[in-house]
């Protein structure tokens, strides 16, 4: 069972947040609770301090104290798209390659077009509950100091683990001061230090708010639990290494300053501190995900005692709609808003979601053109199996592949599905009578036919199939044989291909050979290479009974990563507010892993991932690529291939050290931590965000992308407080 619960922690508290108004009261946002309970007497329960810790952690899941909605913590803004979770998803993927939204609310679609300003109120929620948040850890802070503890006559067991608690409460402002430095930069500041009252407060510039986080949490340190001793849910020390190591790999965007070296030494700290990956990607996203042995830093939801119209909920039921069945997630219903642009699914070759399968390229039906049958005696003169030659130019010649069975097999070419007319070879000269002799076919195996009605000619040529190419085994000096497969009706291979291209190919001869010119699967007589991206085992088919000829590919060797809803679904998005243009990501079930339902199909029990392994293992990699000294090229080869074994369930996902670099490190990042709020700090660390470099549908308002100004690669301070704090200065170009 999840340890810390957050329902009713405390009521007590907004009294005891004599609320830092210098952060809110000029944004017409205030505390609630008009309860008369004081400091003074709040704390004469020992429990009291631990219930107080956890409204500290309940800030980044509930927005009041009666969920969904109700008695809400700040006023002046929606308890739903206020939430904590909720407003910094829509801030870290709305702007991305990741994410967009059907919906009409209000300023929503300027977050995916890069176009915000200054008065839009989802900007505004969200540095709410931010200072909000540090406001409620500030004062937990200002209540537990020596002093107060012993004017209180607290015992010195109680006060060892406030201690600890109060380490932990300055971890989350440390969170909540990166969330507000990394979206807005040069922000107001405010400690506990601060005098309780109405009062300006002074504004700190990006590079000295850096350095106090990295202080901050560098000091509290050795006062936090060691990792994997705490609570399930509240922050040890590989908590404060996670959060070092973002800092670190962003100091070059907040503070201009080169850090990889200690990235790598924090991520280092997390790898070695008994975090391990889980063996199944999608358990990290289910219901009971509080199993994971991965997560590091969890923030808790759960149906029944943390229930809010943000969170998990809102990412779960928003990506939700179209043909999707809702029940297969756990819930009651979708919302019908949220799913990826193309971008995101592009950068995996198969998709393993729903229709994807392990389907790398399908077969296509192809055109209908004039057809005669090829009747005979390997189908016991049946037409119903009968094969057909088709004439793809109608001008009476036709032509066809195939396969007899047996030796000394006999047919004819009929017009219909009868003997009406039917021509057969008198001679066995190559010319056709009608009503004439079966012509013999001597040897079993499958043959190239070409019937001509204009002169009443044909041919039959042997044409036995085989894979060739740089992706096999033989590369393009042998080929692989292919068998038919009567049930298929197909050609078919199982074959062991690593990166590179393959052709089909007839005698083991380039006389017949097929390509696919469009990429398309349809093929062409000297058609282009069919690339293979991936090693793996790959199930081929080729199907050459008809044309137009076709062929699939499918691999058991599939990034189970590649969770999306395709059915009925568009990869491209020509129209946002429709919601089957876009593929849903599906890595979130309100499911258990042995398949039951979450406790409530309304309000979902998934923990959100906020820090995880997986991410110090691609954290460390980039940091080593950056040129950060104390790791090695071969360790972050090796931890990357860790993840990507864990995503393919076998060593056919690893990369060779010349594919490991800063392109496929962002690429395997997209892979491994989508819709996780991680994508926008990503692409502007990489300088990709607003840059005409990266393109996806619908960036910058453009269907096809477009180039924005750089200042969005931040957010504006509400011009509500710029108005009413005359110490804040306006982030440049706001």
């Amino acid at each position: 069972m999840k340890i810390l619960k957050y329902k009713k922690s405390v009521l007590l508290l907004a009294v005891l947040l004599i609320f830092n108004s210098s952060c809110f009261k000029d944004l017409d946002t205030v505390p609630l609770d008009e309860n008369q309970i004081t400091a003074a007497t709040a704390f004469d329960n020992p429990e009291a301090y631990k219930q107080v810790l956890a409204k500290c952690y309940a800030g980044l899941s509930v927005t009041g104290q009666e969920g969904p909605s109700g008695q809400a913590d700040i006023e002046g803004i929606d308890e739903g798209f206020g939430q904590y979770l909720r407003a910094l998803w829509y801030h870290q993927e709305f702007p991305t390659d990741e994410a967009v939204v059907g919906w009409n609310d209000q300023t929503i679609k300027d977050f995916h077009e890069l176009d915000w300003d200054a008065n839009d109120n989802f900007i505004f929620a969200f540095y709410s509950r931010v200072y909000y948040q540090i406001s409620i850890c500030n004062e937990f802070l200002r209540e537990t100091t020596e002093e107060k503890l012993n004017e209180r006559e607290v015992d010195s067991d109680l006060k060892g683990q406030i201690q600890t608690f109060r380490a932990e409460a300055r971890f989350l402002r440390a969170l909540s001061y990166w969330h507000a430095l990394d979206h807005f930069r040069n922000v107001p500041f405010v400690t506990e230090e601060d005098i309780v009252g109405s009062f300006f407060p002074e504004q700190i510039q990006a590079e000295d708010l850096y350095n106090w986080i990295e202080s901050e949490l560098i000091d509290i340190e050795s006062s936090l639990m060691a990792p994997r001793t705490n609570d399930y849910g509240r922050a040890d020390q590989a908590a404060a290494w996670m959060l070092l190591s973002k800092l670190y790999m962003n100091a070059e965007v907040y503070a201009n300053k080169n850090a990889y070296s200690d990235a790598i030494t924090y991520t280092q700290r997390v790898i070695d501190s008994g975090y391990n990956l889980d063996a199944e990607y999608q358990d990290l996203f289910l219901a009971d995900n509080y199993q994971s042995e991965e997560i590091i830093f969890p923030v808790i939801f759960d149906g029944v005692n943390t229930r809010t119209w943000g969170g998990m909920t809102f990412i779960l039921r928003a990506g939700i709609g179209g043909n999707m069945i809702a029940n297969d997630f756990g819930v009651e219903s979708g919302w019908g808003g949220t799913r990826s642009t193309s971008a995101l699914p592009n950068k995996f070759s198969v998709l393993a979601g729903s229709g994807g399968g392990g389907i790398i390229v399908a077969p296509q039906t192809g055109e209908t053109y004039p057809e005669i049958f090829v009747a005979g005696s390997y189908v016991s003169w049946q037409f119903t199996d009968a094969f057909k030659l088709s004439s793809i130019l109608s001008d009476e010649v036709y032509e066809g592949f195939v396969y007899f069975p047996e030796d000394n097999a006999k047919l004819k070419f009929t017009t219909a599905a009868n003997f009406t007319i039917n021509y057969g070879d008198d001679n066995a000269d190559g010319s056709l009578e009608e009503g004439g002799d079966n012509i013999t076919v001597p040897n079993a195996g499958g043959y190239k036919l070409t019937v001509n009605l204009n002169d009443f000619s044909y041919t039959l040529e042997p044409a036995n199939w085989g894979l060739i190419g740089s992706a096999t085994a033989g590369g393009w000096d042998m080929d692989e044989d292919m068998t038919f497969d009567a049930v298929e009706n197909a050609w078919v291979i199982q074959a062991n291909l690593q990166p590179g291209v393959i052709k089909f190919r007839a005698n083991d001869d380039w006389v017949i050979n097929f390509g696919d010119d469009g990429g398309d699967a349809f093929l062409e007589q000297e058609g282009a290479d069919i690339l293979i991206q991936n090693p793996g085992s790959y199930s081929i088919k080729l199907f050459v009974d008809k044309p137009d000829y076709t062929y699939s590919i499918e691999t058991s060797t599939v990034d189970k990563r590649g969770l999306f809803h395709v059915d009925g679904q568009t990869r491209v998005i020509g129209n946002i507010s429709k919601f089957e243009e876009g593929y849903p990501p599906t890595k979130f079930k309100n499911i258990n892993r042995d398949g039951s339902r979450g406790s409530n199909v309304t309000w979902v029990d998934i923990d959100f991932p906020m820090f995880r392994l997986a991410d110090a293992y691609l954290m460390y990699a980039e940091a080593v690529l950056r040129g950060g000294s104390g790791g090695d090229a071969a360790t972050a080869l090796d931890y990357v291939n860790r993840v990507r074994v864990r995503a393919y369930g076998e060593t056919a996902g690893e990369i060779p050290a010349s594919d490991l670099d800063l392109q496929f490190l962002l690429d395997e990042r997209a892979r491994e931590l989508h819709w996780e709020c991680h994508r926008r700090t990503d692409l502007v660390r990489y300088g990709l965000l607003t840059t005409g470099d990266y393109m996806w549908d619908w960036k910058g308002g453009d269907a096809a992308g477009a180039s924005v100004d750089n200042k969005y690669n931040y957010f504006p301070i509400p011009a509500a407080d710029i108005g009413a704090n005359p110490n804040l200065k306006q982030n440049d170009g706001y």
